[in-house]
């Protein structure tokens, strides 16, 4: 949280899961995903930022918390997470990416809820609603 953040307030949540392909692009996409990692600590509007690599699963996941969509969008859309964002959905199977709201007191959530709305957020796209 940063300073001058009330308590009260709610901050917009990234959360996402990423699969590589095979477990020879994990090593790669460890290392684009910390520097993506390192630019989003900096970014303005970010609170919080997390990465957990299951590395054997050649699985990632990622949870943020910023001030406003408009902070995440300009984080997305600035470098190097433009390009690099490009450059490593060559080697992706499928990922999900959940948007939501949270109560900065509720901060930071338990992977276990961010694996939870993950799931929902897959299992609602796999059934068409």
């Amino acid at each position: 949280m940063t300073v001058g953040t009330p308590a009260s307030a709610e901050v917009q949540c990234m959360a996402s899961r990423l699969e590589v392909e095979n477990l020879r692009s994990a090593p790669g996409f460890l290392m684009a995903s910390l520097a993506l990692w390192w630019q989003a600590r900096r970014s303005p509007g970010a609170l919080g930022v997390a990465l957990k690599a299951e590395m054997f699963k050649g699985v990632f996941w990622t949870y943020s918390a910023w001030e406003n969509k408009a902070a995440i969008y300009a984080y997305a859309g600035a470098e190097p997470h433009k390009s690099t964002v490009a450059r490593k959905r060559k080697v992706m199977r499928e990922a999900t990416f959940v948007f939501f709201d949270a109560p900065v007191v509720e901060l930071p959530l338990s992977w276990d809820e961010i694996r939870r709305r993950i799931a929902e957020q897959r299992d609602s796209a796999q059934s068409g609603h």
